[in-house]
This record gives C-alpha cells, structure tokens and sequence, in this order.
C-alpha cells in the first residue's frame, strides 16, 4: 500500500516539476515577443523548446508564403532540416496535408503510411524516424503553416502534450505576425503593436520627465511635440529614446529647445 501511495506522489510531482517547466518555457517565450526579437531565431528555440518539452527526437516549422508555398525557417537539426526540404521536394507529407486542411496530422508509426505517403514515409524512415505529429499554424482562422513534431520512437503525443504543441505553434503565429505587421493586419498585429508602443511610451515619458525636470504629462507633450514636427510615429520616437544611446543625447536636446519654446500644436495634412 505504502509503494502505491509513494509512487502516486512521485508521480503528482513529476507532473508539477513538468508544468512548471511548461510554464517557464512559454514566460520565457512571451517575454521575447514584448522585446525587440529575430524571429528566426525565437522560432529556432520554439522548436527547442517543443523537442525538450515534448520529449521528441526534433522539431521544425514551416510557413507559407503569399503564394501558398511552404518554406522552412527552423529545425533542431540539420536530419530534420534535410527531411522537411524532402517532404516540400515530394510535395507530400504530414506537414504539407497539415497546411492544406487545416487539420493536425497525428501519425504513430511511418512505416505504416507508404501508401499514404510513397516517397516521404520510406525517406523519413530511412532517416531514423518513426512517428510525426504536425499542428496547424493558424490565426483568425487563416493557416500561416506547421509545426513538425519528428520522433526515432513510434507513438503518439497524449492530449496534454498536444495542448502544450499547439501553444507553442499559437506563440509561433504571434510571433510572426508581429515581424510582418501586413498579415491578418485588421486581427492580430495592430492589438499587440498599440500595446507594446504604449509601453515603450511610458518608459519614455518617465524618462524625459526625470531628465528634465517636467512633469509627465509636459513629457509626454514634447514627445508628441517632437514627433509632429520630425513627421514621426509617437512610438518610434519613444522607442529610440529608451533604446538607442547613440542618438539619445540629440533627442533630448531637441527636446530640452521644444520645451524652451511655445506650445506647438500639430499640423493636421
């Protein structure tokens, strides 16, 4: 009875100890995405992070252009770099079925699916592979790509690691679309851009407040102010002052003659 009770204890903290790292991955990962970031880069750790969470031999990503043709950005290793370019090649595969229908392709064993998949199951077979789950990229209801999960082990995923895969594919989403704001524009990427420029907005008040001795709402006049009279957005103004310690110092001397002079009002075109 005493060996049930402790295995069952050992067991409740093996899933804490894997939650919390869960967690701390997608902390980590949404902490990126409020800062300046590569999104090559953040999408190589996704696929890190998914292989080391998700215990799976490697991972990769890939995403479609306006043109609807998938591209690799990311893998773990070049043998899952390798067969993803395959599957693209052969123009078959799970993450290829994945971005043409939307739907997760959840795949046990690869040895079964030749006739599924006649070039790529025996290709990636051939490289050590024996399982792959892909999961839809997708975003107010548009797919941005996959997420390929590659297992040396034939199984599946249970449902809270498919849970766990499918975040990690939506911080994926985000993350593109903050790189390249014109994507699904009217959804998601003007949401977030007004809420990190804000921050980025009142780090700047707060600094030209203390810098000058002004109030926080003169602060924020002469940063509008400057703004108006450069033809510069609020926000990339803001931004520059907080980031770049090259042009800082002539920013706050064009800030310290605007608060010299009268009110400016701005200049509607």
């Amino acid at each position: 009875m005493r060996t049930h009770i402790e295995a069952g204890r050992q067991a409740m903290v093996s899933d804490d100890l894997r939650e919390t790292r869960v967690m701390s991955a997608v902390v980590s990962l949404v902490d990126s995405l409020l800062d300046d970031f590569d999104v090559v880069d953040l999408l190589t750790e996704l696929t890190e992070r998914c292989a080391e969470l998700l215990d799976v031999a490697s991972a990769g990503f890939l995403l479609a252009d306006p043109l609807h043709r998938l591209h690799l950005v990311a893998a773990t290793s070049e043998q899952t770099r390798d067969i993803e370019l395959f599957q693209l090649q052969a123009e078959e595969g799970p993450c290829i079925e994945c971005y043409r229908t939307g739907e997760p392709v959840l795949v046990a064993d690869l040895s079964a699916q030749v006739d599924r998949w006649p070039r790529f199951a025996p290709a990636a077979t051939d490289a050590g592979f024996a399982a792959v789950q892909a999961l839809p990229m997708r975003a107010a209801g548009v797919v941005l790509g996959a997420l390929n999960l590659f297992d040396t082990r034939p199984g599946g995923l249970s449902e809270a690691d498919l849970l766990v895969a499918q975040t990690l594919a939506h911080i994926a989403c985000v993350a593109v679309l903050q790189e390249h704001p014109p994507t699904l524009a009217t959804v998601v990427s003007p949401l977030r851009s007004t809420l990190i420029g804000r921050v980025f907005v009142e780090q700047a008040k707060g600094f030209v407040s203390e810098v000058l001795g002004v109030s926080m709402d003169e602060a924020f006049r002469l940063l509008r102010t400057y703004s108006w009279t450069r033809g510069e957005h609020l926000t990339d103004v803001a931004r520059r002052l907080m980031r770049d310690r090259y042009t800082r110092p002539e920013l706050i001397r064009s800030l310290k003659e605007l608060a010299k002079g009268p009110p400016v009002r701005r200049r509607h075109d």
